[in-house]
């Protein structure tokens, strides 16, 4: 078979295609029945998507004739889909490490945040930062995240609260959209918070009337495109009025609705959100029965974050029950100043050990049911014909090495791949990354 093609992956012990029937997403059924090849190869092409898969002898002689840019011997090692970040807040200044001791000493979140502490202090130094100082710290998270197996990233802007910070978070993912290979869907979070000095009504009135259609305008000359519109719907921050009516607008410029909700307090989000149609809700800590049922009818997935449930001391999202209800369950790190975590591993650890999800429901929940809660489950979160070729090898004949090794991933990950081409290798394989 003549033709060049960008990366042939050889004989590798387990391949872990997770979909191979096209499908959007997993329920739990499904997830318990990963696809998985053994003693299998796949090829990239130079368009960067994933033109075969299938048993190493058989992918051998369908491209005897073919030319590759890069082999790579995958023997005794596990080749995964590419992780699916689905909930982050990357773009920020000024850390809050003096916060965490607040916790610990038995602050509450709102506490924290009413005190002037929280959003309003990272907002505060936000606004403050350069653009060129945000765009260096945020390239480097994403970094952090990639060499950890992540390779498509929802983030949110949402420190800013002011229209001219928000578009300076938003450009700044712009920028990284388009300079780093790391896949980013981007999200406008205006309403993460209540600015100083407004009503959550004026400051609903403001994001309805300037800041979305500014954001329609930038998207129509092409300056910055936006995927999500986010709202933190939570008592003495956004009600379920004020939030309707956000999320509705957002709706109407052709944003997909991506938004917290019942994390602290029981706020009906979870029904609100699967009637406007939403593609995800994150959080869901204290979603009632009747929200989990909403959701599950309305294909509308639930972003568990089971690291700010843990940070926070919070009580654990009902990943049980709504596995068994029929909702898609995904996960995100919910990486922010008050939950700094980069590492997807990790969170699938930890929803298996705190939210008693399984294994397979963990990594279905960090690939395809993720790159679904973003609308992006045609090209990203599993290895098919046709799909773009973002993939993990690790140096493991198991794939559960990568969940069950807590905090092990960066002994394990040997290379990051994102459409087929290495973005992060292993410093015991050679270079360190390509960023």
């Amino acid at each position: 078979m003549a033709g060049e093609y960008r990366l042939l992956l050889e004989n590798a012990q387990q391949l872990v295609l997770v979909c191979d029937r096209g499908e959007k997403y997993l329920l739990q059924a499904a997830a318990e029945r990963l696809a998985v090849l053994r003693h299998a190869s796949l090829v990239v092409g130079r368009d960067g998507y994933i033109k075969a898969v299938g048993q190493a002898d058989a992918i051998r002689n369908q491209f005897s004739g073919a030319s590759f840019e890069r082999v790579i011997d995958c023997s005794g090692k596990c080749v995964l889909p590419g992780l699916v970040d689905a909930h982050t807040h990357p773009v920020w200044a000024g850390d809050r490490v003096h916060e965490f001791a607040m916790k610990l000493a038995g602050a509450s979140y709102m506490e924290i945040h009413e005190a002037g502490g929280g959003i309003h202090f990272t907002v505060e130094h936000t606004q403050k930062a350069t653009e060129e100082e945000l765009f260096n710290t945020f390239k480097h998270r994403l970094e952090r995240m990639c060499q950890a197996g992540s390779t498509l990233v929802e983030c949110k802007s949402g420190y800013g609260l002011n229209l001219e910070t928000e578009l300076k978070m938003l450009r700044v993912i712009e920028q990284a959209k388009r300079s780093m290979d790391i896949g980013i869907s981007s999200t406008y979070c205006g309403a993460h918070s209540v600015p100083k000095g407004k009503t959550a009504t004026e400051a609903t009135d403001d994001i309805i009337n300037n800041h979305l259609p500014k954001l329609k305008e930038l998207k129509l000359s092409g300056e910055i495109h936006v995927n999500n519109i986010d709202v933190f719907c939570e008592r003495g921050v956004f009600d379920l009025d004020s939030t309707r009516r956000i999320l509705q607008a957002g709706k109407d410029i052709g944003l997909q609705i991506n938004f917290h909700g019942d994390e602290l307090h029981p706020m009906k989000s979870a029904e609100l959100g699967a009637g406007l149609g939403a593609q995800a809700i994150s959080h869901l800590e204290e979603v009632s029965d009747e929200g989990i049922t909403a959701m599950a009818r309305a294909k509308c997935a639930a972003v568990l974050l089971p690291t700010t449930a843990y940070m926070l001391r919070l009580k654990q999202p009902q990943a049980r029950k709504m596995l068994k209800e029929g909702v898609i369950v995904a996960l995100g790190s919910d990486f922010n100043p008050n939950a700094y975590c980069f590492s997807m591993p990790m969170v699938m650890h930890l929803a298996c050990v705190n939210m008693k999800m399984s294994m397979n429901e963990a990594l279905a929940a960090a690939t395809i049911n993720a790159a679904y809660a973003l609308g992006k489950s045609d090209t990203h979160g599993s290895i098919e014909n046709g799909k773009q070729g973002d993939l993990i090898i690790i140096n493991s004949s198991r794939w559960e090495h990568l969940i069950y090794q807590f905090g092990g991933h960066q002994a394990l990950i040997d290379y990051v791949i994102v459409k087929g081409k290495i973005v992060y290798k292993n410093e015991r394989c050679g270079i360190m990354s390509s960023y």
